[in-house]
C-alpha cells in the first residue's frame, strides 16, 4: 500500500533540502513517477548522500514499476539507518512491490512489534497478509489501522478487497451463505460499490439463487454490466430468448470503450449459441475478429461455437491456440476439457481439467468435470423386471440384470443375465429361457467403439430343451459433425411366447443404423436389418425418420416416421411374417428432467398396411419416470402400450410395464486417472 503522503509529510519537517525538493515530492503525490525518479536522479548527482533523495528516488523507481532496483535501494538505505523507522517502512513496502510476501510479512511484524499504533505499519502488515491470501489476519490489522486514523480511504479501500478475497475463498469451498454475509456487510460499509455487488450477484450464481443474482445486477449504475450479467442469469433460468434480448441491448451500452464492446459482443454472441443461431454467431465472431484480431476472447467464442455445432477436433485446435499464448488460460484448459470429452478421449479431459484447478483451486466446473468423468469410470449394476401381456392371451415375466465393469477409459466389460418365463392362458402352453453372456467394449479412437458379447440362452419348452449360443458386434463411431453411425450382427432368440420357444428359431441380424443431426434442428434416423432365421425363413427391414427438435429444456421433437418389414416366408400360425408390411405415423418425443426427477415420453399415432390389406390406425405410447435417491442409485418405472403389428412377433396389440434400479458400486473408476 502507497504511503507516499506520511512519507512526505515526515521528510518535509526532517530535511534541510525540503524547499528545494518541494517539486519532487509533487510529483511523487500526483503520480508522475518517471518525472519525480528523473527529479531526484538530479539531486542525488550533487548530494548523493542525502537520506530524504535516497527514499523519495527509491519510491519514484518502485511506484514506477522498477522494483528490483528500488529494493537494492532500500536495502542499502536500512543498513545505512538500521534503526530508522521511516526507513524502515520503506524497505518493507519495496519488498511488497517485489513480491516478496514472505519477506515483507516478516519485516512488518517487526514493525508492528516496535510501534503497533503505526498507521503505516498497521496497514502494510494488513496488505501483506491479503497478497498472501491470509484475509482474516489481514482484514484484523487493517481494522487495527482504522482504529488509528479512522476513515482512511487507502485502508477502506484495503479492508474492501481483503473482504472480496475472503469471500472468493469461501464461494469456492462452497460455503456460500458465509460469503454473501460477508460481502453483506461490505456493502453496509461501501453502499452502491459496484465491485461488491458484482461479487453479490457471482456468489448468489454459484449459489444458483438466480433471483437475487438477479436483484444485484439490478443495483448496478453500469447498464452494461447489468445487461450483460442478467442475460448469464436468464440463461441459466432456462429462458435463452430473454438472454438473447438483453445481450442485444447491452451493444448499445458499450460505446467507445475497446474492454466493453469486447464484453458486450461476447455475451451477445454466447446468447446466439444459446439459441441455436449458429450462422449469425459465426458472422458476429468474423467481425469481432477484424476488430480484435489477436484477442483470446474472440478466440475462445469461436471454440465455444465449435463445440455447439460438433466440430471438437476445431474447438481443441482453437483451444490449443490459446494455451500456447497463456497457459494459465480458464477458457482455454477448461474448454479443451470439455472438448476432448465431448470428443470421447476422456484421458486428455481429465487431465486438462485437473490441470486447471492447478490455477483456479476448487473451481466448481473443473471439479464437476473431473467427477463426471470418474463416475462415467466407476462400476454399474443395473437390474430390472417386467410384465407382458397382449391381446393374444400371452403373458409373460421378466427379469434381468447387467453389470458394466471399465477397466480403463478406452476398455470395459460387460456381463449380462436375464429369465423370462411366457405362458398362453388359452392354450395353457409355458415355456421359460434364460440367457447370460459377457462382452467387452473397446475404444478403438475418439468416440469409435467395438462391441461385442458372447455368450448362452437355455430354453425350456413344452417339447423342446436345448441350449445354444447367442452375441453380438457391433462398430459405433461418429464419423462426422453431429453424425452417429452403427454397423453389427447379432444372434437372438424368437422368445417372445411359449410356442415360439419351443421352435427355437435364431435370428441372425446384419444392421445398419445412421442418425444424420444438423444445426437447424432437423435430424434423420434410418436403420437397415436383414435377418436371416434358423427355421429358413428371412426378413428384411427399414426404418426412416425424419424429426425435428422443437425445444431444448426440456427437448421436445416430433416428426414422421416409415417402416418397412416383409418376409420371404409367410408363417401366419406361428409368427407375424408378412411378404410386406408398412407403416406411416407421426410423433412426438419429450425428455426432461426437474430436480431429481427425470422423465420421457413418447407418442405416436399413424396407419398400417399388412399385404395388400385396407390400413388400420395404429397407436403407440412409452413413458418413462426415474427418481435419483442419490448421485450413485436410481430408481424407476416404465410403461408402454402399441397396436403396431410388427412389434410382436405375433402381430397383437400388447403392453408392458416394468422397473428399474441403476446402482454405481464406487465413487469412481477401478484405477485411478
Amino acid at each position: 500500500m502507497r504511503i507516499a503522503t506520511l512519507i512526505i509529510v515526515f521528510l518535509l519537517s526532517a530535511t534541510a533540502y525540503t524547499q528545494d525538493m518541494s517539486a519532487g515530492f509533487t510529483l511523487l503525490e500526483t503520480g508522475k513517477y518517471e518525472e519525480a525518479k528523473a527529479f531526484f536522479g538530479e539531486v542525488l548527482e550533487d548530494y548523493p548522500d542525502n537520506k530524504t533523495a535516497r527514499l523519495c528516488y527509491g519510491r519514484a523507481l518502485g511506484l514506477s514499476g522498477d522494483s528490483a532496483e528500488a529494493r537494492s535501494l532500500f536495502t542499502t538505505l536500512k543498513a545505512d539507518y538500521p534503526t530508522d523507522f521511516e526507513v524502515g517502512l520503506n524497505y518493507a513496502e519495496s519488498l511488497l512491490w517485489d513480491s516478496d510476501f514472505g519477506a515483507a510479512k516478516d519485516f512488518y511484524e517487526t514493525l508492528v512489534a516496535k510501534d503497533s499504533t503505526s498507521f503505516s505499519a498497521l496497514l502494510g502488515y494488513a496488505n501483506t497478509l491479503s497478497n498472501l491470501k491470509e484475509y482474516d489476519a489481514a482484514i484484523t490489522y487493517v481494522n487495527k489501522a482504522l482504529t488509528v486514523q479512522p476513515g482512511n480511504a487507502n485502508a477502506a479501500v484495503s479492508k474492501k478487497f481483503m473482504r472480496l478475497g475472503k469471500a472468493n475463498q469461501l464461494t469456492t469451498a462452497f460455503q456460500y451463505d458465509a460469503a454473501i454475509q460477508l460481502l453483506k456487510s461490505a456493502l453496509e460499509d461501501m453502499p452502491n460499490d459496484e465491485q461488491i455487488i458484482s461479487a453479490l450477484a457471482n456468489t448468489y450464481i454459484a449459489k444458483k439463487d438466480y433471483e437475487n443474482a438477479n436483484t444485484m445486477y439490478n443495483q448496478l449504475s453500469d447498464t452494461l454490466n447489468s445487461q450483460v450479467g442478467k442475460s448469464l442469469v436468464a440463461h441459466l433460468q432456462k429462458d435463452d430468448k430473454l438472454a438473447l434480448s438483453l445481450a442485444q441491448e447491452s451493444i448499445d451500452f458499450a460505446k467507445a470503450d475497446t474492454t466493453k464492446i469486447i464484453t458486450a459482443n461476447e455475451r451477445y454472441i454466447q446468447a446466439l449459441i444459446w439459441n441455436g443461431k449458429y450462422a449469425t454467431a459465426r458472422t458476429a465472431i468474423a467481425d469481432l475478429k477484424v476488430t480484435f484480431p489477436t484477442n483470446q476472447r474472440v478466440a475462445a467464442l469461436k471454440a465455444t461455437l465449435g463445440m455447439y455445432t460438433g466440430t471438437f477436433k476445431k474447438s481443441i485446435e482453437v483451444y490449443n491456440g490459446i494455451l500456447e499464448k497463456d497457459s494459465a488460460s480458464f477458457d482455454g484448459n477448461l474448454g479443451i476439457a470439455n472438448a476432448y470429452r465431448a470428443q470421447g478421449n476422456l484421458d486428455e479431459a481429465y487431465a486438462f481439467a485437473k490441470n486447471t484447478l492447478t490455477f483456479y483451486p476448487n473451481q466448481k466446473d473443473a471439479t464437476g468435470l473431473m467427477k463426471t468423468i470418474e463416475s462415467s469410470l466407476a462400476p454399474v449394476i443395473e437390474t430390472r423386471a417386467a410384465y407382458t401381456s397382449d391381446n393374444g392371451d400371452n403373458q409373460a415375466y421378466s427379469a434381468g440384470m447387467t453389470a458394466t465393469l471399465p477397466f480403463t477409459s478406452r476398455f470395459k466389460t460387460v456381463f449380462s443375465y436375464n429369465y423370462r418365463t411366457t405362458e398362453n392362458m388359452t392354450t395353457n402352453t409355458m415355456a421359460y429361457n434364460t440367457d447370460a453372456s459377457i462382452g467387452a467394449h473397446y475404444r478403438v479412437i475418439n468416440n469409435t467403439w467395438l462391441e461385442g458379447t458372447l455368450g448362452f440362452v437355455k430354453a425350456d419348452a413344452n417339447a423342446n430343451n436345448y441350449t445354444d449360443v447367442n452375441g453380438s458386434v457391433f462398430i459405433k463411431s461418429r464419423p462426422l459433425p453431429l453424425q452417429y453411425l452403427e454397423i453389427g450382427y447379432s444372434r437372438t432368440l424368437q422368445d417372445f411366447n411359449a410356442a415360439l420357444l419351443d421352435e427355437k428359431i435364431f435370428m441372425n441380424n446384419y444392421s445398419l443404423n445412421y442418425n444424420m443431426g444438423t444445426n437447424i434442428n432437423l435430424g434423420w434416423y434410418s436403420g437397415l436389418m436383414h435377418t436371416q432365421q434358423t427355421d429358413g425363413n428371412s426378413r428384411n427391414l427399414l426404418f426412416t425418420s425424419l424429426y425435428y427438435n422443437f425445444t431444448k429444456n426440456p427437448t421436445l421433437k416430433g416428426g414422421i416416421n416409415y417402416q418397412y418389414v416383409g418376409f420371404k416366408d409367410q408363417v401366419p400360425t406361428l409368427y407375424f411374417s408378412p411378404s410386406k408390411y408398412q407403416a406411416v405415423e407421426l410423433f412426438l418425443d419429450l425428455t426432461g428432467q426437474a430436480g431429481k426427477w427425470s422423465y420421457a415420453a413418447n407418442a405416436a399415432g399413424g396407419l398400417q398396411v399388412v399385404e395388400e390389406d385396407e390400413a388400420t390406425t395404429l397407436f403407440r405410447l412409452e413413458a418413462r419416470l426415474q427418481y435419483a435417491i442419490s448421485n450413485r442409485f436410481q430408481v424407476g418405472a416404465y410403461g408402454k402400450y402399441s397396436n403396431i403389428a410388427s412389434a410382436t412377433a405375433a402381430g397383437f396389440e400388447f403392453m408392458e410395464v416394468g422397473l428399474k434400479l441403476r446402482w454405481q458400486v464406487l465413487k469412481g473408476g477401478v484405477v485411478k486417472m
